[in-house]
């Protein structure tokens, strides 16, 4: 355990997550300058904000000092200005007592291509970018370019996108055939809730007809019906379901629209068929490994074979724009592990594929049962990462978008690739917050995007208590937006 002492609220969650960047898997609590200090700590980070200055004094359990950094700041002038110079101390003197360097420097949010694409934006140049990146930020080479080139793709993707004047639109299917052991979304299984999924279509219906004119003057650019697995869903749900959005938004205009088929084991014949026969021109399927081994002990129900099967319908269906996920870091596997997935899968040739780090969230089964899954080796590195890059370059694809999470295996990153012409703008969109997005169903989060402004109008996560207070959720979505 490592704890934090703060003589003012301010900066924590910088903090936090620096520390766990460079200490993956231990705990780090916070507290106040006089409250009770955590018992049976390892390491001790004292950190003092003065109106001129910011002291960080690293200590032992005996509270030996073993490292300081000091820095001048006009702390009340500028938060942004004030936040950078406190995680270029802490991150140089973490750096310099544990010997590392994180590939992502002192980065802690998880959109690090709005740094870059901020900038594109007021005129800077690829080489100024770059310059002032690794040294505000410390990144490493590699990473440095790899978010200035994502940014310059993204900003020719989004180009005849109009943010003041359009939206895009984000629907949650919130059940799965079954729970991974690395999942956090607000997902339940699909068992649990089969009598009700008919109940929670009702709600769902509800909240689209009372909900699709609050932004009827602009124009709707993306769809997006995510999850859990909207396949899990009978043919006859999904036809509903696409019926009502056909009825209630006007599609005439939208550039793209996404249904993550996602699970193998929830795709057929039927409801791809549903899907073609409406406006959907972009799919995933996910395999996250092509290692039924691995498949097994994260608790994926489905084997490497159906994958490919499912990936095979849907081309003879006629879906031209299918995008797989992949999850490198997973229990067991190394390097040559992701290389047979990266060989498996591109030989299928996707129009996409998105690679994941590994990240282990404090609600997901293998966090909650972690000491289950300690003699197992959970592997990322920039070898793995690189190796990734090259075979979606050999399959022609280009990364298009990237985003970060804390806790990721090796402190690394999710990259999207994609062929020319099949990047998924949905993803940009969320991504770089360009855009309002209006989210329906339990779970969803509506963002109001207004220049720098952020505002969210969130619905509640429970499924039972979405479906009895859909009336309170549609009401909170008005009254905001």
């Amino acid at each position: 355990m490592i704890t934090v002492q703060l003589n003012k609220r301010d900066f924590e969650y910088d903090i936090h997550s620096l520390i766990r960047a460079f200490y993956p898997g231990v705990d780090v609590p916070l507290y106040l300058e006089g409250e009770e200090e955590p018992q049976g700590f390892e390491k001790k980070l004292e950190v003092c904000y003065s109106e001129a200055l910011i002291r960080l004094i690293w200590r032992d359990a005996d509270g030996k000092e073993l490292a300081r950094r000091e820095c001048a700041v006009d702390f009340y002038a500028d938060r942004k200005q004030t936040k950078n110079a406190l995680k270029a101390a802490l991150y140089e003197l973490l750096s310099e007592y544990t010997g590392q360097k994180l590939p992502w420097g002192n980065l802690t949010g998880i959109r690090p291509t709005k740094i870059p694409m901020g900038l594109l934006e007021q005129g800077w140049k690829n080489t100024e970018i770059a310059d002032y990146m690794r040294k505000t930020y410390y990144t490493s080479n590699e990473k440095t370019a790899l978010a200035i080139s994502i940014a310059n793709r993204e900003r020719a993707i989004l180009k005849d996108i109009d943010y003041q004047n359009g939206y895009s639109l984000y629907v949650g299917i919130p059940f799965c055939p079954s729970i991974c052991l690395y999942c956090s979304f607000s997902s339940s299984p699909l068992s649990v809730w089969k009598s009700r999924v008919d109940d929670y279509l009702d709600a769902l219906c509800r909240e689209i007809e009372q909900t699709a004119h609050i932004w009827r003057e602009k124009q709707l650019d993306t769809v997006y019906i995510g999850g859990g697995t909207p396949t899990t869903l009978e043919p006859y749900q999904l036809e509903r379901l696409l019926d009502k959005l056909e009825e209630c938004f006007e599609l005439a205009h939208v550039k793209e629209f996404t249904v993550e088929a996602g699970r193998p084991d929830s795709i057929t014949a039927k409801k791809l068929q549903v899907l073609k026969d409406h406006p959907v021109t972009r799919i995933s399927i996910n395999p996250q490994t092509m290692n039924d081994r691995t498949l097994e002990i994260i608790g994926r129900r489905h084997t490497v074979q159906q994958t490919t099967e499912a990936f095979a319908l849907a081309r003879r269906i006629g879906f031209d724009n299918i995008n797989m996920d992949l999850i490198v870091g997973l229990p067991g596997e190394g390097y040559a592990l992701v290389e047979h997935t990266m060989r498996q899968v591109t030989a299928l040739a996707p129009d996409s594929i998105t690679v994941h780090s590994l990240a282990l969230k404090r609600a997901t089964r293998l966090n909650l049962f972690k000491d289950q899954y300690a003699p197992m080796s959970f592997v990322n590195n920039q070898e793995i990462m690189d190796m990734t890059a090259r075979y979606a370059a050999q399959a022609g694809q280009f990364p298009y978008y990237l985003y970060r999470q804390k806790n990721m295996a090796g402190n690394f990153e999710n990259v999207g690739y994609a062929r020319e012409g099949a990047a998924g703008i949905y993803n940009i969109l969320i991504m770089e917050e360009k855009q309002s997005i209006l989210a329906l169903g339990a779970g969803a989060s509506t963002k109001l995007v207004d220049g720098e402004r952020i505002e969210r109008v969130e619905n509640v996560k429970d499924i039972r208590s979405y479906i009895e207070r859909i009336d309170e959720m549609i009401d909170r979505k008005i009254k905001a937006l």
